[in-house]
């Protein structure tokens, strides 16, 4: 088991840490037969990063694709979202606003980038109360030259990215053992309890709240509450309150290639409605080229020999430049 698995059980549900001696004696489901070993071959590697300007539906239904031994659809793998990271919550391809270094690459029109991922109301904003819209405006009016603390992105203090926002953060990897799915993302980590223990009390708020879920056919159903309302959605600004309730739908595709993450969000302090995100995901495999992002993983041996795709361990550096490195790199003269 490696360290990011032994901090979700540590900063989970105690009942979770029993689990945890389950965890541990389960072969992973990417460790292939010790024969692969002699004909080991290195991951191709890209300094590509692409995202796609659109996405499809996918529809909740029956699953018929492979299954764990103890009956949950087989998603284990790794995953990354399709169309942007965290830059902008309601136009995902649009850079920052107001950023002062831009990208030298011309953007394409609205219409020829990703839609919001707000996909009710079909405005595709976020139906903020009067007060939380000029709060999410003054943040993103400060975030390029912060003066006061509350002018940071929590991100950008090596805090857990939260939810929705992990889902964004570069690619991330579920795991899944009897009553459990995790997620270990970039920044934190998440456990979905599977077994109908009920939510953590009311005064307990973790940065990746509390979940609880279940399987309905090809879609993983979870119920999110405890959220301690720190994280922002984006660079962008957006939020919900400790006060939001969660529901989220995973809708897997049956040929385990791709999946639409679907959340309401209900939180009636901060919003005037219920609104509903939508986050497209790929599925990773040893045929992706290894690109920084997506897909940022090393091949390693188990001890008996088979290969493994690990993500790395990286250490955060308050999101600066050289993120993820533990030196800094000489200039070059």
């Amino acid at each position: 088991m490696n360290r990011k698995v032994k901090a979700a059980l540590a900063a989970a549900w105690p009942a979770a840490a029993a689990a945890a001696l389950a965890f541990a004696v389960l072969p992973r489901a990417d460790a292939a037969e010790p024969k692969d070993k002699p004909h080991d071959k290195p991951l191709q590697t890209t300094e590509r990063i692409a995202f796609e300007p659109a996405y499809a539906e996918i529809k909740s239904g029956k699953w018929t694709g492979k299954r764990l031994p103890d009956g949950q659809p087989d998603v284990e793998g790794h995953w990354s979202n399709t169309v942007a990271n965290h830059n902008n919550w309601t136009d995902p391809q649009g850079g920052i606003p107001g950023d002062p270094n831009p990208p030298r690459r011309a953007l394409p029109p609205r219409d020829g980038r990703a839609p919001s991922r707000v996909t009710d109301p079909a405005d595709g904003q976020v139906p903020f109360q009067p007060w939380a819209k000029a709060a999410q405006e003054d943040f993103l009016k400060n975030f390029h030259n912060p003066t006061e603390p509350r002018y940071i992105e929590p991100l950008a203090r090596c805090a857990p990215a939260g939810v929705p926002k992990s889902f964004i953060w570069h690619g991330y990897e579920i795991r899944q053992y009897p009553g459990y799915v995790l997620f270990l993302f970039n920044s934190g980590t998440r456990i979905i309890h599977l077994d109908n223990k009920p939510h953590l009390p009311a005064n307990i708020k973790l940065w990746n709240a509390d979940s609880r879920g279940r399987w309905e056919g090809n879609t993983l159903v979870v119920d999110v509450t405890n959220s301690n309302g720190k994280a922002l959605f984006g660079r962008t600004g957006e939020f919900a309150s400790e006060n939001a309730h969660i529901t989220e739908r995973y809708i897997f595709a049956n040929d385990g290639k791709a999946y639409n993450y679907v959340a309401t969000f209900d939180d009636p302090t901060v919003y005037t409605r219920k609104w509903t995100a939508t986050i497209p995901n790929k599925r990773r495999t040893e045929g992706d080229a290894i690109d920084g992002w997506h897909y940022e993983v090393a091949l390693n041996h188990d001890d008996k020999g088979r290969r493994v795709i690990e993500r790395d361990e990286r250490i955060c550096t308050e999101n600066n430049i050289g993120f993820g490195h533990v030196a800094v790199t000489p200039a070059k003269k």
